[in-house]
């Protein structure tokens, strides 16, 4: 099979043909005039033949140029027309992400419609788990990770930060054993996520480390643990970030200031060499959007009205990144 031209060659020689110009071609092509200039003899070396005729600052096609080009001008937009089909193929389809399921039940679903409306053109299909992906083996486009964003191979975009912070039911705050400051707390059942010590930090970083902190149930879902605390069943350490929208509406409230910043985030992942598909792109910048107005949210204009002996809206010597 014979070889082809060199296709920058081509292309110098498409413009320049177009252009009857060196100098417009190479403006065109972001290139030197001497580039183009290059280009157009190695080209014309290669076929043998002269395709211009070069006279002072005259630039004319030869015979054969003229022939030439009609082909070439075919030739440029069917490669444009598959260019543009396949970049339209790939930007639309289904998506596959996965994350925790509490975060794509408590987080992701209740904002999907906006990325719908946005690019109707892309499905996006959740698919929750509680077992990190191999993007090589599993069929997944990107994933939500919580953790501290040492992925290696993965392109990764930090979309928030965490704090972690007892909440409750309303009802808690009216009962037997109002909760006024964190002492009141050992009339009250604990409740746990997997992170099973997180209730030690923050008892120790409020000052009431005498207080059991291990006692009570412990729930591996997190969208579990804040539905406990919303029936009135105790008082959940939990994550900001899944907590918000039952803090937005009221479900849920924060009996005391004290906020301890965590050491892990939420980022959006992807194998590097699918970082700049259209459709991960799309996801990818629509999730950081999405992320950057809730990290706007005040959480202090969650709490009720201060009480004596509440304790400091944040403590960072808890820890954090």
């Amino acid at each position: 099979m014979r070889r082809l031209p060199p296709l920058n060659s081509l292309r110098a020689f498409e413009a320049s043909a177009r252009q009857l110009s060196f100098t417009r071609a190479a403006e065109e092509l972001h290139v030197t005039q001497a580039a183009v200039s290059h280009q157009i003899r190695g080209l014309e070396d290669y076929l043998g033949i002269k395709l211009f005729k070069r006279g002072g600052r005259s630039l004319r096609l030869t015979d054969a140029g003229q022939a030439y080009l009609p082909d070439l001008h075919k030739a440029f937009d069917l490669l444009r027309d598959a260019t543009d089909r396949l970049l339209d193929e790939q930007s639309r389809g289904v998506l596959t992400v996965t994350m925790l399921p509490s975060f794509a039940t408590r987080w992701l679903v209740p904002r999907l419609g906006l990325f719908s409306a946005r690019h109707p053109e892309i499905d996006v299909r959740v698919a929750p788990s509680v077992h990190r992906v191999d993007f090589e083996r599993d069929d997944v486009d990107m994933g939500i990770r919580y953790g501290r964003g040492d992925y290696p191979g993965l392109r990764c975009d930090r979309l928030m930060s965490e704090d972690i912070f007892p909440v409750c039911s309303p009802r808690l705050l009216r009962g037997a054993h109002p909760l006024h400051c964190p002492e009141d707390l050992r009339y009250h059942t604990l409740l746990h996520d997997e992170a099973h010590t997180d209730w030690r930090n923050w008892l120790m970083a409020a000052g009431v480390d005498w207080l059991p902190w291990d006692r009570g149930p412990i729930f591996l879902d997190s969208s579990m643990l804040l539905q406990a605390a919303v029936t009135g069943q105790g008082v959940a350490m939990a994550r900001g970030v899944l907590a918000r929208a039952d803090l937005k509406a009221g479900r849920l409230v924060r009996p005391f200031m004290l906020n301890l910043p965590t050491e892990y985030a939420y980022y959006a992942v992807c194998p590097e060499e699918n970082a700049e598909r259209p459709r991960i792109v799309a996801f990818r910048t629509w999730l950081l959007e999405q992320a950057a107005l809730d990290e706007a949210v005040d959480y202090m204009g969650m709490l009720p009205e201060p009480k004596a002996g509440d304790a400091p809206s944040s403590v960072e010597s808890a820890g954090g990144e």
